[in-house]
């Protein structure tokens, strides 16, 4: 069998003698876990129901598409309207407003923030209601107030301070030397995109993931390296629901399908590129245990290749694929692969397609409970999609060794 070679980081090789070590650690580990209610699905049975599965699956994503769709669509919300045929702001309580009276060809500015309540006082005029409004409209407001006790009065409101309406950005965000950049929480001005948002805060990170050999790594304030941005999985919670919005296509390509007029209290956050890409993990009885990218892995057969394949007591009837584990909350889908099935009966069937982030486990001993076995692995697979929880741990208790803790 051919073998590929792993692309990755010169430092990411450095990963294999710890992963090795948790392997050991697993049955010491697992007691610290709460138990999974999960069953092993054979592979067949999984087939078979896949395609109702996949039916479902792709009407939820076409629905939600069309969301984010309309999202990016909208003539008016909560930041603005285009009533007048263009994108007015709408003012609301905290907003600092500069309203500028003329006297003959002097204007005359008075500044006012507007209440909690929405209203403001102005000259003859007391707690008359702005919120809501837009500054065109305030401007109408007081004329006709103020026509009571001035003839033909004339003067125009605008916006000195936006304060009401705002947005929350995190993540993979350039701090720039001057100004205000970086993560953050921004004020909306008006009619503003995902993608304006994240340029006027400093724009995305790139060309940070993987430095040169001998070159720094860009560090942050708290010393977490930074990496590239993934602009083609920018998360957007809106009113306590999840998008997943592809900026990539909107600044390289003009598809602005997915670029979402934001709304108050949007919540973007820009997640790191993963340095290794879309990528599947092949541990226990192979010749070779790895990271391995899903182009070279697309199948479970390519996998075991890349892997060198199968030791001598290697359990080759119960190999299990290990789906979902990150998106699923840490109970994942299950799946048995019966290897023998496929060499010597020619079932390709069972030969399943790989997913990004699939952990292939082959056992050297029969999986009785399937519960046992994914509590037993949870520290294996928590060390590798949450890297994060370990490398924090580690600083930490370098810290504290470090200050006599």
């Amino acid at each position: 069998m051919t073998h590929t070679e792993v692309h990755m980081p010169e430092k990411g090789k450095n990963y294999f003698p710890a992963i090795l070590i948790f392997l050991c650690l697993i049955p010491c580990l697992s007691a610290c876990y709460g138990g999974f209610m999960t069953s092993s699905i054979p592979a067949r049975q999984y087939l078979e129901n896949r395609e109702a599965y996949d039916v479902k699956v792709e009407k939820v994503r076409a629905e939600t598409l069309e969301e984010i769709k309309q999202m990016t669509l909208v003539r008016e919300n909560s930041v603005f309207t285009e009533k007048r045929g263009y994108p007015e702001y709408i003012v609301g309580p905290g907003d600092v407003l500069i309203i500028n009276f003329w006297e003959g060809p002097n204007p005359k500015p008075y500044e006012t923030t507007v209440r909690p309540d929405g209203r403001i006082s102005y000259s003859f005029v007391d707690n008359i209601m702005v919120g809501g409004m837009t500054t065109a409209e305030i401007a109408d407001a007081l004329v006709k107030a103020l026509k009571e006790y001035i003839r033909a009065p004339r003067l125009e409101v605008m916006v000195k301070e936006y304060r009401s309406k705002t947005v929350l950005l995190s993540g993979q965000i350039n701090v720039l030397q001057q100004g205000i950049s970086g993560p953050g929480k921004y004020s909306l001005k008006g009619k503003t995109t995902a993608l304006d948002m994240i340029i006027l805060a400093g724009g995305p990170i790139v060309g940070r993931a993987a430095p040169s050999r001998g070159a720094a790594a860009t560090i942050s304030a708290g010393g977490v390296p930074l990496g590239d941005a993934d602009m083609r999985n920018v998360e957007l919670v809106r009113k306590g629901k999840k998008y997943t919005l592809n900026l990539y296509d909107a600044m390289f390509k003009g598809d602005t399908s997915q670029n979402v007029i934001l709304d108050d209290n949007d919540i973007i956050t820009v997640p790191e590129l993963p340095i290794y890409g879309e990528r599947i993990y092949v541990f226990g009885e192979v010749n070779q245990e790895g990271i391995y990218r899903l182009k070279d892995a697309a199948d479970f057969l390519s996998a075991l290749s890349n892997a060198m394949g199968l030791t001598r007591t290697a359990v080759k009837e119960d190999i299990k694929i290990i789906r979902g584990y990150k998106e699923r909350n840490r109970k994942p889908l299950v799946l048995s692969v019966n290897y023998y099935d496929i060499v010597r009966r020619a079932d390709l069937s069972q030969n399943l397609q790989l997913m990004d982030g699939d952990v292939v486990y082959v056992p050297r001993t029969a999986i009785g409970d399937v519960n046992e076995f994914i509590v037993n692995t949870t520290p294996l697979l928590d060390y590798l999609f949450y890297p994060s929880k370990y490398r924090d741990s580690y600083m930490n208790t370098n810290w504290m060794r470090m200050n006599n803790f």
